[in-house]
């Protein structure tokens, strides 16, 4: 019998995935724990439509990456922080800080886990802070440091 796994099931299939288990299977483990559907028309249309609306959603959110990438180009993010008389910070910026300075100052919303440090921010100055947008698109965010006033 075709089922359509609606969970992963060890050593049988994965979520969404069909495939031609043994009836007795079918019957007595998985219908009664809703671990599959039967793999009618209507449910094989259905899990068609879901692929359908996922795929449109990845393109989506690879479009918006895109653009976000190339919006990061033209700008420059001004980070504000306290020193020392030596011009060393009082600590370190952070990629929670640039996030919350992009969203302020542009409207660009980057979770603080896509801005990549190679090493931390110390000091006055200009930098370039990497930012990995996922689906292999990357951007470079211009950060500037100034004292705070």
């Amino acid at each position: 019998m075709k089922v359509i796994f609606t969970v992963d099931v060890k050593g049988q299939g994965k979520k969404g995935e069909m495939k031609d288990v043994s009836d007795g299977y079918v019957r007595n483990y998985l219908l009664p724990r809703k671990l599959a559907v039967e793999a009618t028309t209507d449910n094989m249309n259905a899990l068609r439509l879901k692929e359908k609306a996922k795929a449109a959603a990845i393109a989506a959110e690879k479009a918006k990456a895109l653009e976000n990438a190339k919006q990061l180009e033209s700008i420059v993010v001004k980070v504000a922080a306290r020193a020392g008389s030596a011009g060393k910070l009082f600590g370190a910026v952070t990629s929670q800080e640039i996030s919350d300075a992009l969203r302020e100052q542009y409207g660009i919303e980057i979770e603080k886990q896509k801005i990549i440090q190679s090493e931390p921010i110390k000091s006055y100055g200009s930098y370039e802070v990497k930012c990995k947008f996922g689906y292999e698109i990357n951007g470079v965010i211009h950060v500037l440091v100034v004292e705070e006033k």
